[in-house]
């Protein structure tokens, strides 16, 4: 993948994570547990394309600390996170031991480190019936969502039986006003039903502009890439409730999420009008720790 960038740690209790954020900016997300990130700026590279803006820390000056809370599971609600800057150093630890998301893109600002705090993560419902699901919007491109350089990133819930990323879409192409340019990467986390593992499917089709053709099954700490073409359904098989974090970061000037229906089942959209969204829906969500 040219922009997007994804690794997920797997932390025994005690241990330390040292990770150097290089020419990509990147969110810490808890899956499971909690974490202390400490982050360091290095000194500014000696590109013409670097920018700088905010104001962020000194390389002279000592780290910045951020406690994260985290959660027991991802369908216990959105998580805080933190944002680590472009050319900056990072130590992960995690006390009792955890699972962690660093969700990235290549980028040429760098921005301050921050802390996002759970409380104010935007969740919204979307869809209705069998194609309802649940988006925490934690990074979401816009005026009113956390500010990145490139990356865009996002958490979707379904309940077991339903499908999401529906109807089909693509943003693989440069259409100013109604289409981006987006990379993505879907990491995925099921559900298990008892002792049973959790399973879901994923479909990706070719686009005019691309030529990924996938269907495949998917189960946690499954990651499907998509460079190119129409993506959806993401299936949650019936018993199993569906996660997925999804990455995005592409080329264009401006950090936008716009997207194109498939023209045989953009309709679908219209079909919600007058059903209700799914009762299971939305799922438990944390309390703001700071």
């Amino acid at each position: 993948m040219e922009w997007t960038r994804l690794m997920v740690l797997d932390l025994a209790p005690g241990e330390v994570y040292a990770h150097a954020c290089g020419e990509c900016e990147w969110i810490v997300l808890p899956l499971s547990g909690g974490c202390e990130v400490r982050c360091r700026a290095l000194p500014s590279p000696a590109s013409p394309a670097f920018e700088a803006r905010g104001p962020g820390p000194s390389p002279r000056s000592g780290p910045e600390v951020f406690r994260l809370h985290g959660r027991a599971r991802v369908f216990d609600g959105a998580s805080d996170f933190a944002y680590l800057p472009r050319d900056a150093h990072a130590e992960i630890t995690s006390e009792n031991g955890g699972r962690f998301a660093l969700a990235g893109a290549r980028c040429e600002t760098r921005l301050p480190a921050r802390y996002g705090p759970a409380g104010k993560v935007p969740v919204e419902l979307r869809g209705a019936g069998h194609c309802s699901r649940q988006v925490n919007n934690f990074a979401a491109a816009g005026p009113d969502g956390f500010d990145c350089d490139r990356l865009i990133a996002v958490e979707v819930l379904t309940p077991g039986g339903n499908w999401s990323s529906y109807p089909p879409h693509k943003h693989d192409e440069h259409h100013p006003g109604e289409e981006s340019r987006l990379e993505e990467i879907y990491y995925f986390e099921i559900a298990p039903h008892g002792d049973t593992p959790g399973l879901g499917y994923q479909r990706v089709a070719p686009s005019p502009a691309g030529k990924t053709d996938i269907l495949t099954e998917v189960r946690t700490g499954d990651a499907v890439l998509i460079p190119d073409g129409w993506h959806g359904p993401s299936m949650a098989a019936p018993g199993h409730d569906m996660y997925y974090l999804n990455v995005m970061a592409g080329p264009g000037a401006t950090r936008e999420w716009l997207i194109r229906d498939h023209p045989d089942h953009g309709w679908i959209r219209g079909s919600w009008d007058g059903q209700d969204v799914d009762p299971r829906l939305p799922f438990s969500r944390t309390e703001d720790h700071r």
